[in-house]
């Protein structure tokens, strides 16, 4: 892992009624031609609390409110470029549910995310088990259908540390 102090990280994993997961459509600010999907989320601010930035974070992003936030089904140390510079993070990614399937980008994204991100939508488990796009974590598909067939662990799950060198 490269030097540096880690980012706390509070992340998403949104589920509808339909056990379907809502992602963010993410491109680099400068290069809109690499793409990725990833889950709603984003550094913890000040003395918040994770869950409380997990909530912040859902609701500026994509508007959606109304959540019944569960427990940290998963862990990951990442480290990737993004806009010029390297980010080190320590994620959590927490289980939550909605009966709302309407979502929207957010209006309070940050002047970076008005840059970088262009869209979301619900994925079915099936639809992200087949997709060919870059998706993070790289092994959410598995992971989803994991946690739909067995449900929440009974303690976080501790991925990989994914280190993403530079683009190509």
């Amino acid at each position: 892992m490269p030097q540096g102090e880690l980012r706390r990280v509070a992340r998403t994993v949104l589920l509808d009624p339909d056990d379907r997961i809502l992602l963010l459509h993410g491109h680099e600010p400068d290069d809109p031609t690499r793409t990725w999907w990833f889950t709603p989320g984003g550094g913890v601010e000040g003395d918040e609390t994770r869950e409380e930035a997990a909530l912040r974070e859902l609701a500026e992003e994509t508007g959606v409110t109304d959540v019944e936030l569960g427990p940290v089904v998963w862990r990951r140390i990442c480290s990737f470029p993004f806009a010029g510079r390297r980010w080190n993070q320590d994620e959590w990614y927490y289980l939550a549910r909605t009966r709302h399937t309407a979502a929207a980008l957010g209006d309070r994204l940050t002047e970076l995310e008005t840059r970088s991100v262009a869209g979301l939508r619900w994925w079915t488990s099936a639809e992200l088990s087949t997709a060919r796009e870059t998706v993070y974590p790289t092994r959410l598909a598995e992971l989803l259908r994991t946690l739909l067939d067995e449900g929440p662990p009974p303690a976080p799950v501790v991925l990989s540390p994914e280190i993403v060198q530079g683009y190509g």
